[in-house]
């Protein structure tokens, strides 16, 4: 009886193996035209060997482009930029939003919410109210984000 519960054991952990490492065979349908006429080439409903591709299994991991402080501080200005109820030509780094801007609290918590959205975390409401000027936005997100200069 010990015997064939080792040969079970034995047989699971090698289907595991096998439905884990192994190739998976993958139909492709070959969709040809005709060159001279530009019509394409009627199509069989069962493919046969030659059409039919293996590939192993591959994982794709994606990562976000590396950032600068340059680059940071290009987005942020871009986003305060587009905001509507900021005059372009007096902007720049060192602007203070309810002073130098004219800006509200209402839309000093719109323009932190948008660059919430441009570099895709969330700025907690106590370190929001500190961000008064476009180059503590900077110096915030390049802390958040590791980047050193």
């Amino acid at each position: 009886m010990a015997g064939i519960v080792k040969n079970i054991r034995a047989l699971t952990r090698n289907t595991y193996y096998l439905r884990t490492y192994s190739l998976r065979p993958l139909a492709v349908s070959i969709n040809k035209f005709h060159t001279a006429r530009q019509e394409p080439v009627k199509q069989h409903n069962l493919l046969s060997s030659t059409q039919r591709l293996i590939t192993p299994h591959e994982r794709s991991y994606s990562s976000k482009p590396p950032l600068t402080l340059k680059l940071i501080t290009d987005r942020v200005l871009l986003v305060l930029k587009l905001y509507d109820k900021i005059n372009p030509d007096k902007l720049n780094l060192n602007s203070h939003f309810i002073n130098d801007l004219g800006l509200d609290s209402l839309d000093h918590v719109e323009v932190i919410m948008a660059i919430e959205d441009e570099f895709g975390f969330e700025i907690p409401d106590a370190d929001a109210e500190k961000l008064l000027k476009p180059a503590d936005i900077v110096r915030y997100v390049g802390d958040k984000e590791d980047v050193y200069e």
